[in-house]
């Protein structure tokens, strides 16, 4: 798989999804920047798993949102 630039937008749609479900998400970080914590990288071609932001504040709940959407967009 290469960089496909509609996979990535539809994964940045999820995120942004998943941030304006969240209140407190809505009220601590803008939506940019939280689109801006999981970044598509590719190695090998593959897609790599978002890593969990530790200093960002993200908890356990959302950060599993935020693997689901990368599963359900990239596979």
């Amino acid at each position: 798989m290469t960089l496909d630039p509609i996979s990535v937008s539809l994964f940045e749609m999820k995120l942004e999804e998943i941030h304006s479900q969240d209140a407190w998400l809505r009220y601590e970080i803008s939506r940019r920047d939280f689109v801006a914590l999981f970044p598509v990288r590719f190695k090998n071609g593959k897609p790599l798993r978002p890593d969990h932001p530790g200093n960002a504040g993200v908890d356990r709940e959302v950060y599993l949102k935020v693997l689901v959407a990368f599963k359900q967009t990239f596979n």
